[in-house]
Protein backbone atom coordinates (compact mmCIF):
# COMPACT_ATOMS: atom_id res chain seq x y z
CA UNK A 1 0.00 0.00 0.00
CA UNK A 2 2.62 2.36 0.43
CA UNK A 3 5.40 3.62 -2.28
CA UNK A 4 7.26 5.99 0.94
CA UNK A 5 7.41 7.83 3.79
CA UNK A 6 9.23 10.72 4.66
CA UNK A 7 9.97 12.19 8.18
CA UNK A 8 12.27 15.34 8.82
CA UNK A 9 15.33 16.24 10.09
CA UNK A 10 17.17 19.28 10.75
CA UNK A 11 20.42 17.28 10.74
CA UNK A 12 20.22 14.91 7.47
CA UNK A 13 24.16 14.24 8.21
CA UNK A 14 23.35 13.43 11.72
CA UNK A 15 20.39 11.00 10.94
CA UNK A 16 22.66 9.19 8.20
CA UNK A 17 24.89 8.41 11.35
CA UNK A 18 22.07 6.96 13.10
CA UNK A 19 20.16 5.29 10.60
CA UNK A 20 22.93 3.73 8.61
CA UNK A 21 24.03 1.13 11.75
CA UNK A 22 20.13 0.96 12.53
CA UNK A 23 18.89 0.02 9.30
CA UNK A 24 21.84 -2.29 8.14
CA UNK A 25 19.88 -4.84 11.15
CA UNK A 26 17.40 -5.48 9.16
CA UNK A 27 19.03 -5.52 5.77
CA UNK A 28 19.04 -2.38 4.31
CA UNK A 29 21.75 -1.00 2.49
CA UNK A 30 23.30 2.82 3.28
CA UNK A 31 21.21 5.30 2.92
CA UNK A 32 21.82 7.56 -0.59
CA UNK A 33 22.73 10.99 0.49
CA UNK A 34 21.66 13.93 -1.50
CA UNK A 35 24.24 17.13 -0.27
CA UNK A 36 22.11 19.36 -2.48
CA UNK A 37 18.51 18.56 -1.65
CA UNK A 38 19.88 17.84 2.34
CA UNK A 39 18.05 14.26 1.63
CA UNK A 40 18.63 11.03 2.61
CA UNK A 41 16.78 7.85 0.89
CA UNK A 42 17.05 4.22 2.28
CA UNK A 43 15.36 1.91 -0.35
CA UNK A 44 13.80 -1.79 -0.19
CA UNK A 45 11.61 -3.49 -2.57
CA UNK A 46 8.42 -1.96 -0.55
CA UNK A 47 9.23 0.98 0.36
CA UNK A 48 11.81 4.16 0.50
CA UNK A 49 11.81 5.86 3.62
CA UNK A 50 13.25 9.69 2.99
CA UNK A 51 14.87 11.32 5.51
CA UNK A 52 15.23 15.61 4.66
CA UNK A 53 15.13 18.91 5.95
CA UNK A 54 11.81 20.34 5.32
CA UNK A 55 11.39 21.99 1.82
CA UNK A 56 9.55 24.67 3.39
CA UNK A 57 12.92 25.95 5.05
CA UNK A 58 10.55 25.70 8.19
CA UNK A 59 12.56 23.18 11.24
CA UNK A 60 11.55 20.35 11.37
CA UNK A 61 9.59 18.86 14.52
CA UNK A 62 8.19 14.85 15.02
CA UNK A 63 4.28 13.84 14.56
CA UNK A 64 2.99 13.29 17.74
CA UNK A 65 1.49 10.03 18.07
CA UNK A 66 3.05 9.25 15.41
CA UNK A 67 5.45 5.31 15.10
CA UNK A 68 7.42 3.88 12.19
CA UNK A 69 7.25 0.45 12.88
CA UNK A 70 10.12 -1.64 11.38
CA UNK A 71 9.43 -5.47 11.27
CA UNK A 72 12.12 -8.54 12.68
CA UNK A 73 12.59 -11.52 12.23
CA UNK A 74 13.01 -12.23 16.23
CA UNK A 75 13.26 -10.71 19.03
CA UNK A 76 16.92 -10.85 18.85
CA UNK A 77 16.96 -8.57 16.09
CA UNK A 78 14.71 -6.02 17.89
CA UNK A 79 16.73 -5.88 20.38
CA UNK A 80 19.52 -5.32 18.69
CA UNK A 81 17.93 -3.02 16.56
CA UNK A 82 16.82 -1.27 19.85
CA UNK A 83 20.48 -1.60 21.32
CA UNK A 84 22.16 -0.66 18.25
CA UNK A 85 19.75 2.85 17.58
CA UNK A 86 20.69 3.93 21.21
CA UNK A 87 24.24 3.66 20.41
CA UNK A 88 24.22 5.79 17.95
CA UNK A 89 22.26 8.70 18.91
CA UNK A 90 19.32 7.67 19.68
CA UNK A 91 16.94 7.27 23.11
CA UNK A 92 15.18 4.24 25.07
CA UNK A 93 11.71 4.84 25.32
CA UNK A 94 8.28 3.67 26.70
CA UNK A 95 8.61 0.11 28.50
CA UNK A 96 11.99 -1.67 27.85
CA UNK A 97 12.19 -3.94 25.05
CA UNK A 98 9.79 -7.31 25.10
CA UNK A 99 6.75 -9.32 25.09
CA UNK A 100 3.58 -7.69 24.80
CA UNK A 101 0.01 -9.16 24.88
CA UNK A 102 -2.19 -6.19 22.56
CA UNK A 103 -5.27 -8.27 22.58
CA UNK A 104 -5.81 -11.68 24.56
CA UNK A 105 -4.03 -14.88 22.66
CA UNK A 106 -2.07 -12.45 20.57
CA UNK A 107 1.25 -11.63 21.40
CA UNK A 108 4.09 -8.83 19.81
CA UNK A 109 7.72 -8.24 20.87
CA UNK A 110 8.66 -4.61 20.70
CA UNK A 111 11.16 -2.07 21.23
CA UNK A 112 10.88 1.15 21.19
CA UNK A 113 13.48 4.11 20.68
CA UNK A 114 13.46 7.92 19.07
CA UNK A 115 16.33 8.74 16.44
CA UNK A 116 18.47 12.28 17.22
CA UNK A 117 15.04 13.78 15.60
CA UNK A 118 12.92 12.74 17.91
CA UNK A 119 10.83 10.67 15.94
CA UNK A 120 9.09 7.17 17.61
CA UNK A 121 10.60 3.99 15.91
CA UNK A 122 9.23 0.56 16.95
CA UNK A 123 11.08 -2.49 16.25
CA UNK A 124 8.44 -5.37 15.77
CA UNK A 125 8.18 -9.04 15.65
CA UNK A 126 4.87 -10.71 15.04
CA UNK A 127 5.25 -13.83 17.36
Amino acid sequence: MLAHLVIGSNDVEASKRFYDPVLEILGVAAGEYNAERQRLYYKTPELTLIVTKPLNGDPATVANGSTIGFSCKNPEQADLFHDTAVANGGQSIEDPPGWREPTPGRKIYLAYVSDPSGHKLCAIYHG
